[in-house]
């Protein structure tokens, strides 16, 4: 199993590391008042380009809604009209060819049903059109998968486990040789691809992997050995995209170090073998294995970008994949949606249907508002990647955070609302709600990913301290950034100059923008504490940085919310007065629990709470159980 343990800060803040590609020639950023700026790209010798995240920025007291207002709209009318249709002919395969129950009970996918998936194209949907794959964009994607995830959420990870970590690899790093020889193995050629880091020893600690690869003397071949655990697909890939350490030699120092190395591998290579699959509590069809390396020669060429690279290789890999994840599971709410109420609306008691009692109301209510902001969540992210945005890594780690915990909590309501009837297997609840539970733990663990979080975006919000206190050495020189900066940080202090949202949305959610810009302003305040009190001892205060990244999460999610409620009014949406309610529901919610999130990490008494936790897990690990004994055991 995956566990949250001591994390460097070092480790987690290389997640953020984002792909260098070339950006546009001016930007785009509104100001903590809202007023609009535009800064010219700097040259070559000048200052990075402006981060365009709307969290990065978050954390340094900025508001960019470059990535955020207005809401995304990235696909045209040629796009849209092939992801209509391929609409119809996805639900009918899930209506008439899968058997999502028969999957569950026999741990399988037959021949028939993985056929049609390849004849479908659902398998290779981002292998572009001339190398055999459909060739779709992240948004018809996610459509896609949506639909899947409404379903059989098993086979739809196992899909997702070939067509996007599977593949993604080769599409993202491989060269055009690479491309041309494997792209169409796993697309047209109906060949399986696996994603293959996790080992026995290391599980969110990526970096520590200890499978090595030793160059040749001939340096024709790498010798790959070691293990891998816990691989989707693992028993039916014959590629796999892997990780291994290998040793290089510091010219200058001579100094040998180990340098985690990405690889595709083939079955075919020889010495690559699977255990049995895994009989695990969900996903039960899709066929988990552990993965060993004996001696495998892997020809150079194979070797997935540059070495020493490979961190970045399987962190970029997860992270254009994340969005996938609540893709699926918003299939998932919509499904448990649709079954709670249709029981509420059917089912008598005390003479009455059960949706005319307020307690089923406001838990179907908050149902579907957890499921509209998870969807969009995942639309915001998605859009913003097929508009081009590299600055997405918080963001998609927000929504991968949201929706597996968002998906587990309507499921778990749809189950209570149907009572008996929702534990009985007949009501395919049961399955989901065990399909549902691992999706919390892997690719990226949500305790690891709230550390992710919180952690990056401190860093980055410490870079513009440190160049705060740099201008200061000599402020003349420096005029605009110590009176802009120094401004800004001295009226978050006393409450003044607050962010304002209103401009972005219509008159409607104004009260909605409110609450969100003020959660916002409280944040800020809140980082700017935290770093002041703490410094680089911030790392080890992980009760405080899990709530200061449940704050951004709720931030992020209510300002996405606004954005998409605001495009659905502003075109008039049939769905607008509901979508309207749902966000004044969302911002009023969200924002009560980032003032009592900031509450509890200034707060002395739940900080000397925490010390009574810390104490409390020590003794019980130390013991290896509980201290305490029965009340009516005798000593």
């Amino acid at each position: 199993m995956l566990h949250l343990r001591s994390f460097s800060a070092s480790f987690l803040i290389r997640w953020a590391q984002p792909n260098v590609v070339a950006v546009q020639k001016q930007r785009l950023f509104f100001t903590g008042s809202g007023n609009l700026a535009r800064v010219a790209t700097p040259t070559k010798d000048e200052r990075p380009p402006v981060n365009r995240s709307f969290l990065m920025n978050l954390f340094g007291g900025k508001l960019q809604t470059a990535e955020l207002f207005p809401y995304p709209e990235p696909l045209d009318d040629e796009q849209k009209e092939y992801a209509r249709a391929l609409v119809d002919p996805v639900h009918k395969f899930f209506t008439e060819v899968n058997d999502a129950v028969r999957n569950d009970d026999t741990s399988n996918v037959d021949k028939r049903t993985i056929d049609s998936l390849w004849d479908l194209g659902l398998l290779s949907v981002y292998v572009p059109p001339e190398l055999g794959g459909l060739g779709l964009c992240n948004v018809q994607s996610v459509l896609m998968a949506e639909i899947s995830g409404g379903y059989d959420l098993s086979l739809s990870l196992a899909i997702g486990a070939h067509k996007s970590i599977g593949t993604k690899g080769i599409l993202l790093f491989g060269t055009e040789q690479q491309k041309q020889k494997y792209l169409p193995m796993l697309s047209t050629g109906r060949v399986f691809g696996a994603f293959a880091l996790t080992e026995p020893g290391s599980g969110s600690d990526a970096a520590s992997i200890k499978s090595k690869a030793v160059l040749s003397p001939c340096g024709k071949h790498y010798t790959l050995n070691g293990s891998k655990l816990w691989i989707s697909g693992g028993g039916l890939a014959d590629i796999f995209t892997t990780f291994a350490q290998v040793e290089v030699t510091d010219e200058q120092t001579g100094e040998k170090r180990n340098k985690m190395t990405a690889f595709i591998v083939e079955r075919g290579f020889g010495g690559v073998t699977t255990g049995p699959p895994e009989d695990k509590m969900g996903l039960k069809c899709s066929v988990t294995n552990e993965l060993f390396f004996d001696d495998v020669k892997v020809p150079v060429e194979n070797q997935l970008g540059e070495i020493g690279g490979g961190f970045k290789i399987a962190v970029n890999i997860l992270n254009s994949g994340r969005y996938g994840l609540g893709a699926m599971l918003s299939g998932t709410m919509k499904t448990c949606i649709e079954k709670a109420a249709d029981h509420v609306s059917n089912r008598v008691q005390f003479k009455r249907k059960l949706i005319e009692f307020e307690n089923v109301q406001e838990k179907l209510a908050m149902m579907a508002t957890y499921h509209y902001v998870a969807q969009s969540l995942t639309y915001m992210v998605s859009g913003n990647m097929d508009q081009g945005s590299v600055d997405f890594h918080l963001e998609a780690a927000v929504s991968k955070v949201f929706c597996t915990e968002a998906t587990w909590y309507v499921c778990d309501e749809a189950i209570q609302l149907l009572g008996g009837n929702g534990f009985m297997k007949a009501s395919g609840l049961e399955r989901f709600l065990r399909d549902i539970r691992v999706f919390r733990i892997f690719e990226g663990a949500n305790d690891v990913l709230r550390m992710f979080i919180a952690l990056t975006g401190i860093q980055y919000a410490s870079k513009d301290l440190r160049e705060l206190q740099k201008a200061l050495k000599n402020p003349l020189g420096n005029l605009g950034l110590v009176l802009t900066e120094g401004s800004k940080r001295a009226g978050r202090t006393v409450g003044i100059g607050g962010t304002d949202l209103r401009s972005f949305v219509p008159a409607e959610l104004h009260e909605a923008a409110k609450q969100c810009a003020e959660s916002m302003d409280i944040f800020s305040k809140t980082v700017e504490s935290l770093m002041r009190t703490h410094g680089k001892a911030i790392t080890e205060r992980q009760f405080q940085l899990a709530r200061l990244a449940d704050c951004a999460i709720d931030v992020y999610s209510m300002a996405t919310v606004l954005s998409r409620s605001a495009r659905a009014i502003k075109t008039g949406l049939p769905s607008a007065e509901q979508e309207l309610l749902m966000t004044q529901i969302w911002c009023k919610e969200a924002s009560d629990r980032v003032h009592r999130n900031v509450n509890r990490i200034h707060s002395e008494s739940f900080t000397a709470n925490y010390q009574r936790m810390a104490t409390i897990a020590k003794t019980i690990s130390h013991r290896r159980g509980v201290l305490f004994t029965n009340p009516i055991e005798v000593d």
